[in-house]
């Protein structure tokens, strides 16, 4: 009996899931024709979470081509490399990633050929740009020009019905498994996940991060906002900012671009005691969106 044999006689009790390792993939999709762009599948592992703090001890980025319909083709060559923080890794850093002081010492990131990579690029992708963007910003500007997407944020995986966001989760759910928390690995396991046909949509997962990256929001602050305010602006889902990075002191949230005007009145009408005509805002597009500059 062959492999798939056990494997189709296995699940088909319906007490078995036979999940697969990851193998890498070169090509998804035939070629159809239509336009491609170049996307890039970044993933880092650093000494810790802050950016102003900790450093990049591993850097990969995955070339991948892709059209419009959120097809896949091509899966280029990753490059891959690790960078010497020029202080001890954090003994719990090396317990997730495995990475360890002595195969980091000596090494160094290309930052020129990272460069060359970007060039024809159209969109960068990693799983929670959030965190990864301001570290890779720090590094290397040309990444502040490029439109990023977030394999996280960017798709609604519990409105399709998915529990969790995890890589690892996601990996499971769409048969697969791999060692993850090594960057080259993580980055090909992102791919495979937006290669993947949403259950609900029908579309693929990269479709849909496309489409939501490529809308435009406005940071709003409710800059002056009454303190006891705060649990009502909390519940509509306004964060407060600090003040840092010469940002105002204040709640803020994201809103469409024309919901503005509707944002205005609600909150003349429900957290001021008097009519508000402007409030500090900023415009952010996917050249913006996950950057530490916001």
């Amino acid at each position: 009996m062959t492999e798939q044999e056990c494997i189709t006689m296995l699940e088909a009790t319906g007490d078995y899931r036979i999940v697969r390792r990851l193998k890498p993939v070169e090509q998804y999709c035939q070629d159809s024709g239509a336009q491609k762009h170049i996307g890039i599948y970044l993933d880092t592992e650093t000494t810790g979470m802050n950016p102003d703090k900790d450093s990049i001890i591993e850097i990969a980025l995955v070339p991948f081509e892709y059209d419009d319909a959120g097809n896949i083709y091509r899966v280029f060559s990753a490059y891959n490399a690790l960078q010497d923080p020029g202080f001890p890794i954090p003994h719990h850093i090396t317990e997730i990633t495995h990475i360890t002081n002595k195969m980091v010492k000596g090494q160094a990131i290309d930052w020129k050929k990272v460069t060359y990579l970007l060039k024809d690029v159209s969109i960068v992708i990693a799983h929670n740009a959030r965190f990864d963007r301001p570290f890779v910003e720090k590094a290397l500007s040309d990444f502040e020009n490029l439109p990023w997407g977030c394999s996280i944020n960017d798709i609604n995986w519990n409105e399709e019905g998915y529990e969790g966001v995890k890589l690892e989760y996601l990996a499971y759910k769409h048969g697969f498994f791999y060692e993850g928390h090594r960057a080259t690995i993580d980055c090909q396991a992102g791919i495979e996940i937006l290669n993947a046909t949403l259950p609900l949509s029908g579309e693929t997962a990269l479709k849909r991060l496309l489409d939501n990256a490529q809308h435009v929001e406005m940071r709003l602050w409710a800059k002056g906002a009454p303190f006891d305010k705060k649990d009502e602006l909390k519940n509509r889902g306004y964060r407060w900012s600090s003040g840092e990075d010469g940002q105002p002191k204040a709640w803020y949230t994201h809103i469409p671009m024309d919901k503005y005007v509707d944002e205005l009145q609600y909150l003349s009408t429900s957290i001021y005691s008097e009519k508000i005509h402007e409030l500090p805002t900023k415009r952010i597009d996917a050249k913006l969106r996950y950057s530490k500059r916001i």
